[in-house]
Parts: structure tokens; sequence; C-alpha cells
């Protein structure tokens, strides 16, 4: 089972909902984000299974975010218009407010299971990989006027298409210009 990230506008509800996820032992490991931005550079380093997040954050709104995310992240929406529609069925909507117990139930559903010893976490990507991807981003959005979250699916959509890693991708850019 991969992390949960939390991600609200105000950094003190993101760390409250972190707090009831860790006492309820419903996950090994919850970290908090203040932005989309930052939920998909902890995608890129860790195993990530769900993300708890509320319809508009700092910098995107949970649309935009959604789509950025891999094939296996879940998302927990948090809102009090509960007439959302949603373009997923991997998006859940719990509506504000909420009992603890929903809560917990509802994340306890998304998780995937994952019998112990079976999933082996991917190695934490090297600090000099990580620079080069971010010297490629800032490139892209320099050069194309792309936000960061643009020229990071940009990164990712090419290096899937052309069957190579983010960092032979991000070099080729980098050689390219």
């Amino acid at each position: 089972m991969g992390a949960i990230l939390v991600t609200m506008n105000k950094r003190e509800d993101s760390g409250r909902i972190a707090d009831i996820i860790k006492r309820s032992g419903t996950g090994d490991e919850v970290f908090v984000c203040d932005t989309g931005s930052e939920v998909l550079r902890k995608i890129e380093d860790m195993d990530v299974s769900l993300l708890v997040c509320t319809r508009r954050l700092k910098d995107m709104g949970y649309e935009e975010l959604f789509n950025y995310l891999p094939s296996g992240v879940s998302m927990l929406l948090l809102t009090k218009n509960t007439e959302t529609e949603l373009f997923s069925s991997n998006i859940i909507v719990l509506q504000i407010p909420f009992r603890t117990a929903d809560l917990i139930n509802s994340i306890s559903m998304l998780l995937p299971f994952v019998p112990a010893g079976r999933k082996k976490k991917p190695a934490p990507r090297p600090e000099s990989e990580k620079l080069l991807i971010e010297k490629a981003k800032r490139l892209l959005m320099e050069r194309n006027s792309m936000t960061e979250p643009e020229a990071y699916r940009y990164l990712q959509k090419n290096s899937m298409d052309m069957g190579r890693s983010m960092t032979e991708t991000a070099d080729m850019i980098l050689a390219m210009n």
C-alpha cells in the first residue's frame, strides 16, 4: 500500500485530516502538501495510493490535478457541494462536514489491498536525476510559457511515448537547447 497525500487550502486543515488518518492506523505513510504542484513532486518521488483534497487548491482545481495523477492513484474529494459532476470512477466525494468514521471508511475503501511482502517500493530517484528533471522543467516553463504541472506532464508523456525514462527525456530536452 502506498502513501496518502492530504492537500487543502489551509495547512492546518490538512494537518488535522492527516492526524485523523494516522491515529486510525489506516495509512502507513501520510503526508501533507500545500499545493497541487507539491503533490505532483511527491508522487514523482514515492509510491502514492490516495490523494485527499478539496475542490480548489492554491494553484489548481481538483480536475486539473487529477488529470496529472498516475492511473493507480485514487482521489477522495472533500467538498460542501455534493452535486459535483465526476469524470472518473477513481474519485469519491465526501461531503463536508463529515464524521471521522465516514472519512476512515472512505479511505479504507479507496486504498488497494496489497498482501504483505508482495509489493516493493520503487527506489527513490537520485538527487542528480531530480536536478536534471527540474532543469528541464524550468527550461520548458521559460521557453514555452508552461506551468510547472504542464512541464512535468510534458516530460512524463514524452517519456512514455518514446519508451524512455524521465531522466533520459529531460537530458534530451536540455541537450537540444
